[in-house]
């Protein structure tokens, strides 16, 4: 478990290990030019002082930390900036507080239908316990990456790319957007709980067929929006064509037997549903010749 430690201000530390050294090489010096016996013991006292006074400054810069170890032992975390002063027998491990990113590879993977699609993420990872990060897995970087990637993969996998094949699909990885990150950082988050990792925000960044299939599901696509786009002027002409004889039944401007209306129903739907604009023919008979 993380524990918090605020260590004393290393200021002091650094000027009595400064007058120490000089102290040390004063006695050096009068060691050399009087009596050696007394200068010599107090320049290596003052040595010592300054060697075990140098070892326990520490620099915490901000958004960083500092984990203390004594003997194998864990003592705490400092996340206390600026010159701080230690016991010098500790050892300390440097650990970044701040927002990292991950730009994840792209990974080929199949998706819940079992198409191969290409899928990659941006992933905003920040250490939360530095415990955890430097103790409980083997580089915590590393665990990162290695966790984002299995987490993608495995979103992948339980949700289908689109509704072509599976039109009942909740969420769908092209069109789920909000829903697809949040599922990925909830992913990401129980992963990386383990390393005192915490995703602050988990994007899809690439999403595509992979390349051997991508032709084909672009013709079914387009072949797809044809039949919905076809269907809609269908709909629109049957209406336009009812609106038509109702029209004209109802200001009796010209009384039609079933078999014309057949007639008129029939080269209103080709106008109104042809691709391409109707060459008209005039009819300078009755309306039966």
């Amino acid at each position: 478990m993380e524990k918090i430690i605020r260590p004393m201000s290393g200021y002091l530390a650094f000027v009595l290990s400064i007058f120490s050294f000089v102290g040390a090489v004063y006695c050096i010096i009068q060691a050399a030019a009087h009596d050696p016996g007394s200068w010599t013991i107090l320049g290596i006292a003052l040595f010592i002082i300054f060697i075990f006074l140098s070892k326990g400054i520490m620099i915490v810069n901000p958004n960083h930390s500092r984990v203390l170890t004594f003997f194998g032992m864990y003592v705490g975390s400092v996340k206390q900036n600026g010159l701080l002063w230690v016991n010098p027998l500790y050892r300390s491990q440097n650990i970044s507080l701040r927002a990292n990113n991950l730009n994840g590879q792209t990974l080929k993977v199949n998706d819940k239908m079992g198409n191969p699609i290409e899928i990659a993420a941006v992933i905003v990872w920040q250490v939360s316990d530095t415990y955890k990060a430097a103790f409980e897995v083997e580089g915590y970087q590393q665990y990162v990456q290695i966790q984002s990637e299995a987490a993608v993969r495995h979103l992948a996998t339980t949700c289908p790319y689109d509704r072509l094949e599976d039109e009942t699909a909740e969420v769908t990885l092209r069109d789920g957007g909000e829903k697809v990150n949040e599922l990925l950082e909830q992913e990401l988050n129980e992963r990386l709980h383990a390393a005192g990792i915490v995703v602050k925000e988990a994007r899809i960044s690439h999403l595509a067929y992979a390349p051997e299939i991508a032709g084909a599901m672009l013709q079914r696509q387009q072949a797809t929006a044809i039949v919905a786009a076809r269907s809609k002027i269908v709909e629109g002409a049957v209406g336009m064509v009812e609106m038509a004889l109702e029209q004209l039944s109802k200001k009796q401007i010209v009384t039609l037997d079933e078999e014309r209306k057949a007639a008129m129903v029939s080269n209103l739907m080709v106008v109104l549903c042809g691709e391409k604009a109707a060459t008209p023919v005039l009819n300078t008979g009755t309306l039966y010749q």
